[in-house]
């Protein structure tokens, strides 16, 4: 539906034309892409389930957007909140999958010191974790790998940091895993931010 067809002289006013359209198209365009990461995500992890049910929001705010773009693409702010919505959506999808944290993660640590003391603190912690004595370029190494939610990646980087900084570091995305150790999940809103996160992988570099 075209709102600037409307017969309501409040639709054809340009405090309409000129500031809620385009913000209108802009909101609606950036949630659009937003749940597009989501179900590109939901697709890679074999959530067949949710990537239907936000597939199918996804294509109604699509419609929406599009059956007002259409109509005004002589307005060049309705066009550039439609191109603003698709960049900004990306952002907000990639903010949206890393606060959701859905799936799993295998960590895979290298490191050429003394790693009992991780190993301890990762199993006292809850995590599942394999330890195994290998031959790495400069000598014997030890190899440790934990499977574990997404959400609770900071904190297994911050034991790798406390206990073997400098280690070889590597994070992987799990399709399945089963039969595991896991701590109890963390409350969304006590989940470290995207910053934290990153700041505990730099600094295990």
């Amino acid at each position: 539906m075209d709102f600037a067809a409307l017969p309501h002289p409040f639709f054809a006013s340009p405090w309409f034309v000129w500031v809620v359209l385009p913000l209108f198209i802009f909101v609606a365009r950036t949630t659009d892409i937003g749940l597009s990461t989501l179900r590109i995500v939901a697709i890679s992890q074999g959530r067949s389930l949710q990537a239907s049910l936000i597939g199918f929001f996804e294509s109604l705010l699509w419609l929406a957007v599009i059956s007002q773009v259409l109509p005004n693409l002589r307005n060049p702010l309705c066009v550039v909140a439609y191109a603003g919505g698709f960049a900004a959506g990306n952002g907000f999808g990639l903010f949206l999958e890393r606060r959701l944290a859905m799936g799993m993660q295998v960590v895979r640590v290298i490191t050429q010191r003394e790693a009992d003391e991780l190993v301890g603190n990762l199993a006292a912690a809850g995590f599942g974790v394999t330890s195994l004595d290998a031959e790495g370029v400069k000598g014997r190494v030890k190899l440790i790998f934990t499977v574990v939610r997404r959400r609770d990646v900071p904190r297994v980087l911050e034991l790798v940091e406390r206990h073997n900084p400098r280690s070889f570091l590597s994070v992987e995305d799990v399709r399945r895993a089963s039969e595991g150790f896991f701590p109890p999940a963390t409350p969304l809103r006590a989940r470290p931010g995207m910053w934290h996160w990153w700041r505990a992988l730099r600094k295990t570099k």
